[in-house]
């Protein structure tokens, strides 16, 4: 089993430098995808309402044996519960869902700025974590100004910022924006679902120098950024493969290399947060 370090969040929480995504982990087989994981080391797993898998997240972490403090859930508000008076009562579901006394973290899901009540939903995580329902509260897709808004407006900054984020998308502007203002970045879809980002022949000969695999240096790319990935995997042996990043180093030269892989159309999803609306 795979012991990883921690990121201390700016509010004095903690996750771990790697977590497991369970988009489309549904049901028994996502029950035991999540079983899995973390008996192979996972401390984070990584849902949302959209996802409708709390309830196998939940059982995940109760049957595990681990001790629940030593695991973070994490979930996502839907656009369809932004305003003020349903955020409550939508984390009291999530929080019921899994069976849970509590989750570790809740983002925004997206800012959905068309409906312009991004605000109120954040002036309503404010009021969940009050009432203990979550220890940490974030977003998710928030562009800097949208970020700026939150915490202009109600002096609570974001834990935690989760954007797609993966070689052929690097977001500098948006992790250094991040990272002025104390937020974590995590990364969704970070070794490029349906891509080829994993053939590509830069990190292909970076994975043969290091006797690594293509994902496990595109991993270790995200954790030497800063960044805390979250790739999902439901078979066992590249669950534990995605955790196999912490015995070995990327050079600059290497570094560079999967950087220069960025590039201005590099979204593998159209979700423009700008734009996007998500329910």
């Amino acid at each position: 089993m795979t012991v990883l370090d921690h990121h201390t969040l700016n509010d004095g929480t903690t996750l771990p430098r790697v977590g497991l995504g369970t988009y489309s982990l549904w049901g028994h087989a996502g029950l035991e995808a999540m079983a899995a994981a973390l008996k192979e080391g996972y401390r984070l797993l990584d849902s949302a309402v959209n996802y409708e898998n709390e309830g196998a997240v939940g059982k995940a972490v109760r049957s595990s044996g681990i001790p629940r403090e030593d695991i973070r859930v994490a979930s996502k508000l839907p656009g369809r519960h932004h305003k003020r008076s349903a955020v409550v009562r939508t984390i009291e579901e999530s929080v019921l869902r899994t069976g849970l006394d509590y989750l570790d973290l809740y983002l925004i899901h997206w800012p959905n700025p068309g409906q312009g009540l991004y605000l109120d939903a954040w002036e309503g995580m404010i009021e969940a974590r009050e009432k203990g329902l979550v220890r940490s509260i974030g977003v998710s897709n928030f562009l800097p100004e949208y970020l700026d808004v939150l915490i202009q407006k109600t002096g609570v900054t974001p834990s935690v910022n989760q954007v797609e984020l993966h070689p052929y998308f690097s977001q500098d502007e948006q992790r250094a924006a991040d990272k002025t203002r104390g937020i974590l970045t995590q990364a969704w879809t970070p070794i490029g679902k349906n891509t080829a980002l994993l053939e590509e022949p830069a990190i292909v000969a970076i994975a043969r120098e290091l006797h690594k695999t293509p994902a496990q240096v595109v991993l270790r790319w995200h954790v030497q950024l800063g960044v805390l990935p979250i790739p999902k995997s439901a078979t066992r042996s590249r669950q534990a493969e995605n955790l196999a990043i912490e015995g070995f180093t990327l050079e600059a030269t290497h570094m560079a290399a999967i950087s220069d892989l960025t590039r201005p159309d590099g979204r593998i999803f159209a979700a423009d947060p700008s734009t996007h609306e998500e329910f």
